[in-house]
């Protein structure tokens, strides 16, 4: 890893830091339906050098927790960390994740410098399942209960704001569902 202070984080710069938002909805499958969660987040970035793959690329990455708690209970309803990967030479954002269900991803696209109106970046990633290059890793057993088909996250960055709005596509009960999660976050240290 390198001195933190020389790495070109890109987009990904302003991510350092601690985020809490208190404005989430999650939109979960139910075997008869849908169940809808308010929830409160806590994400910490954390700024994590450079490395170089295979002596010929250099990415700068930064290491995040998420912990997100139902609003009605306090209960924990996601845990999350990862890593955000950004190599300059190309414009390639990536994020790599794991959550404690048995699922790996690896989500992946080109940061072309588009800015919403406050000036922000707009990040936008996607992973399927099967993809060569962007992919979802499962345990047997949500291969064979809940599939992952497909991940796709916009991430609105920057002046302090942190807005996201993802979308996992999920194979189960029987049917395709469509499992949203979406917050806007406040930089608090």
């Amino acid at each position: 890893m390198s001195n933190i202070e020389e790495i070109d984080y890109g987009p990904l710069g302003d991510l350092i830091g601690v985020w809490k938002g208190r404005e989430g909805v999650d939109i979960a499958p139910e075997p008869e339906g849908t169940e809808n969660n308010l929830y409160h987040e806590v994400i910490t970035y954390s700024a994590g050098g450079s490395i170089t793959n295979a002596e010929s690329q250099t990415l700068a990455v930064v290491h995040y927790r998420q912990v997100v708690r139902r609003i009605s209970n306090e209960k924990i309803i996601h845990d999350q960390t990862g890593y955000w990967m950004w190599d300059a030479t190309t414009n390639t954002v990536m994020h790599a994740f794991a959550i404690p269900r048995g699922i790996c991803v690896l989500a992946g696209g080109i940061y072309k410098g588009h800015k919403d109106k406050d000036s922000r970046a707009i990040l936008e990633l996607s992973a399927k399942a099967g993809d060569t290059q962007y992919s979802i890793i499962e345990s047997p057993f949500m291969q064979e209960q809940a599939v992952t088909v497909e991940f796709r996250q916009k991430l609105i960055i920057g002046n302090g704001q942190l807005s996201y709005f993802q979308t996992t596509m999920v194979d189960i009960y029987g049917k395709m569902f469509e499992h949203t999660d979406c917050n806007e976050l406040t930089l608090s240290e």
